[in-house]
């Protein structure tokens, strides 16, 4: 499966190209994290594999949890700063991601 950086964007909402190579570390460690939590699916779309390939939700966990960490690196401590509501605080699990990915709470029995 690969991600692209245009659909990270998208999902952002980013026209321009100036952040590129940040928003491309990002979606390498999303993916990188998929890869290593979610061992269980054919990441590399390998013909000889049995593993279930990764849906399209997958795919969509991986975007939106490259676009969480992309916002996180402004705020180390979880708080954001807006001129119109103050502060907010930017929680560290997104549940929804974790549905997407079938990681964290949502991860079923792994027997080894």
């Amino acid at each position: 499966m690969a991600v692209e950086l245009a659909a990270l964007k998208a999902d952002l909402g980013i026209t321009d190209d100036r952040d590129d190579d940040g928003l491309q570390t990002q979606l390498d460690a999303a993916l990188s994290f998929a890869h290593e939590v979610r061992a269980d699916l054919n990441w590399d779309s390998d013909p000889d594999s049995e593993l279930p390939a990764p849906t399209a939700t997958h795919e969509l966990g991986v975007i939106r949890l490259a676009g969480r960490w992309w916002t996180r690196r402004r705020s180390p401590d979880g708080l954001v700063q807006s001129n119109e509501l103050g502060s907010s605080r930017i929680p560290s699990v997104d549940p929804d991601i974790e549905r997407m990915l079938g990681i964290g709470r949502y991860r079923g029995p792994v027997f080894a």
